[in-house]
């Protein structure tokens, strides 16, 4: 695991915990967590995944719709 180091600079304990918030969700590991709190059947896992694609798919085509307008 890769050791995110924040800084607080002018004693802006605020703005450093705003930044460990955002460096700690892009590692990825809430979404892990949430992940492995609970087991999922690997039938269940697939329709999941297959969900989430169709849903990722259905937004990148309103995005291009949207910059070819």
């Amino acid at each position: 695991m890769s050791s995110n180091k924040i800084i607080v600079k002018d004693g802006n304990l605020d703005k450093a915990l705003r930044q460990f918030k955002v460096a700690f969700a892009k590692s990825g590991v809430p979404s892990e967590l949430k992940k492995r709190r609970n087991y999922e059947k690997p039938g269940v896992k697939r329709r999941n995944e297959k969900k989430q694609n169709i849903q990722n798919c259905h937004k990148r085509n309103r995005r291009s719709n949207r910059n070819n307008k």
